[in-house]
């Protein structure tokens, strides 16, 4: 008895299921710095990397490290790259409070950035620095026992993260191409623009993903904002405040990976079950309470509430309506304490709307989550310590009109050649823009198809009743 006891935990150890994050540019640096103050927060560990020792770690609570390695000393080191073309944002993180806790090799910073040109990121400056970003990931990934895969984060509007981002991607799919690849992309906002360029970069950049990566959750700076002004009542959201939010979301779409839960949610397990075809990648996600402290204070915030939140389009990350568009699939991962049976009464309710709707190839549509662990806060921050919360990523068509949205805009200006010859300069074919269109164009021809239904309408409503 005794030796298969040792035994299987010897095995539990060798299975380890590291994942590695990489931060691509501003956006990705700037929401990593926040994403890894919020995990050192959730697991106790302090600003240099040490667990206070009066926190007993037993075997049972290690799973922290898919995302830290321990050293000898007892510090513990983030599995993680920062990378970008100019050094201003990583020189913050390296005189920031977090200083202590990262590998100084795992900051790589530049020169001279990639002026919102995505292909000064993919070919001229990129180039350069590929290899050196390429190698320190091959030191992470040996450092590994079961490497699960990677998490991108970077967006896909500005330079270095819409063209290093993709040729980092082009080179991890050669390298690692077996091993899960999930990005965490900043889509352009409708209306606010940080670069005229904005739908160039993103459709070359969509066009790499489409390709190499196998799920890409999508945030728009926008609805984040309209997140934090309408919900937290901030007057004038700073990239601070929406960068905190976005860590809640990261947060509890890792945190299945990082806590043993009831049930828990795997890298791969977001593939097989959020995506129904390989070019059908880009998840929406809503996430639940966005709520202050002062109006918590005043609110229950049941199971049954949490869902019926995440459906409604205020709390989207993503600007898009889906009631123009069907379901596909529904991850709803809950964290805090929340038992299965509630649940399954509020997915029930859910279920017996009418106004929520699934492709009728798809019956069940639902696939739960639950953590024990609860949210935490940054201490300072706007959002409110709360028992429990909801992160749902669904796969709805209706982010096909995100892509018609951003493709207009690519027409637009491409139809003039409008800034082209500043990519022509630095080594980009201009039959890459019209090759980028067409994939996008064909994405959305996808997005249509999968939502069409395979049935007569009669017949399908006598199949939606019968579920």
């Amino acid at each position: 008895m005794l030796n298969t006891y040792h035994f299987q935990k010897g095995t539990e150890m060798n299975n380890a299921r590291e994942v590695i994050s990489i931060q691509v540019g501003q956006a990705g640096c700037q929401i990593g710095n926040a994403a890894w103050e919020l995990f050192c927060l959730e697991h106790g560990i302090q600003p240099d990397g040490l667990m206070p020792s009066d926190k007993s770690v037993g075997s049972e609570d290690d799973s922290y490290n898919t995302f830290f390695s321990e050293t000898g000393s007892g510090k513990h080191v983030p599995r993680v790259v920062f990378v970008d073309l100019e050094p201003s944002v990583i020189d913050e993180i390296r005189t920031g409070t977090y200083r202590q806790l990262f590998h100084p090799e795992q900051l790589i910073s530049g020169k001279e950035d990639a002026a919102n040109n995505y292909a000064r990121g993919h070919y001229t400056i990129g180039k350069e620095m590929i290899d050196l970003v390429m190698d320190r990931i091959r030191k992470l990934t040996d450092a590994c026992t079961g490497l699960q895969g990677f998490m991108i984060y970077h967006s896909i509007g500005g330079g270095t993260g819409s063209g290093f981002g993709s040729l980092l991607l082009e080179r991890l799919a050669v390298d690692y191409g077996k091993k899960t690849k999930l990005e965490c992309n900043i889509y352009p906002a409708p209306r606010i623009s940080t670069a005229i360029v904005e739908p160039y970069n993103s459709i070359l950049t969509t066009h790499c993903s489409l390709e190499h990566s196998d799920v890409a959750f999508l945030l728009d700076n926008e609805a984040v904002f309209d997140l934090c002004s309408k919900k937290l009542d901030i007057q004038r959201p700073t990239y601070t405040n929406i960068n905190r939010l976005v860590a809640q979301i990261i947060s509890s779409i890792t945190a299945s990976l990082r806590f043993d839960g009831a049930l828990n949610v795997d890298l791969t397990e977001f593939q097989t079950n959020l995506v129904p075809y390989p070019r059908i990648h880009f998840p929406l996600i809503n996430f639940a309470p966005v709520i202050s402290a002062e109006k918590a204070y005043h609110e229950s915030l049941t199971v049954a509430e949490l869902t019926e939140a995440c459906f409604n389009p205020a709390n989207q990350m993503v600007k898009c309506d889906p009631s123009h568009g069907k379901y596909m699939s529904c991850c709803m991962m809950y964290r805090g304490d929340v038992v299965p049976k509630d649940v399954n009464s509020a997915i029930a309710t859910i279920k017996s709307k009418r106004n929520i709707q699934f492709v009728d190839w798809c019956p069940t549509g639902f696939k739960v989550g639950i953590n024990h662990q609860p949210p935490q806060v940054v201490p300072g921050g706007d959002l409110a310590k709360v028992q429990r919360a909801l992160c749902m990523i669904s796969n709805t068509t209706a982010i096909g009109e995100a892509w018609a949205r951003l493709d207009h805009k690519f027409d637009l200006m491409y139809s003039k050649r409008a800034f082209v010859h500043w990519y022509v300069g630095e080594g980009m074919e201009e039959g890459e823009f019209s090759e980028a269109r067409e994939d996008l164009a064909a994405l959305e021809k996808d997005y249509q198809e999968v939502g069409a239904d395979t049935v007569d309408d009669d017949e399908d409503e006598d199949e939606q009743e019968e579920y």
